[in-house]
């Protein structure tokens, strides 16, 4: 599943040519921290949303074909339209992985640095109870 999930957040924060992508910013890294740090049920939320992302092409872009599997023009508009949809339970869904995701790609270091905004501080680590 978190290949799944990975990918999810790969085709919903892409690479540009002017920005980093969610794969660039070390994705793979946030993810074992995150699933290690949240509650599995926010954990089974991330991985039903990409689930749900990876089912529902046949309904945004009207191709029969996981979004992992689409071609990136494809994704790309698979993205946007799967995130606007009026389906509120399939847009929520999404919302899911888009959270994380932009968590990481918009505390990026190089990401800010192209937006024209600060680094963020570092993580004091405050918040945890265990």
């Amino acid at each position: 599943m978190p290949w799944l999930v990975r990918k999810a957040m790969s085709q919903l924060y892409p690479r540009t040519e002017e920005l980093p992508g969610a794969e660039d910013c070390d994705l793979e890294g946030f993810l074992r921290k995150f699933k290690r740090e949240t509650t599995p049920l926010m954990w089974a939320g991330v991985t039903a949303g990409a689930l749900a992302y990876h089912a529902s092409p046949a309904l945004t872009v009207k191709v029969p074909l996981p979004a992992f599997m689409l071609p990136r023009g494809l994704a790309d508009k698979h993205a946007h339209r799967v995130a606007t949809t009026d389906f509120y339970l399939l847009r929520q869904a999404i919302l899911l992985v888009k959270l994380p995701a932009g968590m990481l790609w918009g505390g990026h270091p190089e990401v800010r640095r192209k937006l024209g905004l600060e680094p963020l501080a570092a993580d004091p680590g405050t918040w945890r109870t265990t």
